[in-house]
């Protein structure tokens, strides 16, 4: 006997599973927005560390404290990164299961929920490791009052 899916079997489940496939595009431009930051902060990484062994003082102690920052934003960006990243391939799965499912008349409803609700797990995780990322990142970004010049003039 020769597997072969009914037509409408097939075109209803493309039809269901056509919601997951736009979250995929969407967290597609998540991650687009996650490794251009990761770019930004090791560029400001490498810059520092160039500056860090000229510098003196003050300087120096604000290089340090900036390099540590960056390179804890390194971490939390990372870790946004692949918690959306789990997401979509969560996602990939929820599809891939209502394939198998509908092809071959399996009851496996409840699994797709729960891989669908993981997947909404991770990317909510992520999301928030993202939001902490620029909160670190405006802290850091502080510029110092003698550079401001808001003095009054005489």
């Amino acid at each position: 006997m020769v597997f072969a899916p009914v037509l409408s079997t097939v075109a209803e489940t493309i039809q269901v599973s056509i919601a997951p496939v736009f979250l995929l595009a969407g967290i597609g431009g998540i991650l687009n927005v996650m490794t251009g930051r990761l770019a930004r902060i090791i560029d400001r990484a490498r810059s520092l560390e160039q500056l860090h062994p000229r510098s003196t003082g003050p300087e120096h102690d604000r290089h340090v404290w900036e390099l540590r920052r960056i390179d804890r934003r390194i971490t939390v960006i990372n870790a946004a990164i692949v918690l959306v990243t789990a997401s979509a391939v969560m996602i990939c799965i929820v599809v891939a299961l209502m394939f198998i499912a509908s092809l071959i008349k399996l009851a496996i409803g409840t699994v797709v929920a729960v891989a669908f609700i993981l997947s909404m797990l991770a990317l909510m995780l992520g999301l928030f490791a993202f939001l902490v990322e620029v909160r670190l990142s405006l802290k850091a970004i502080h510029i110092r009052s003698e550079l401001l010049e808001l003095e009054q003039r005489p």
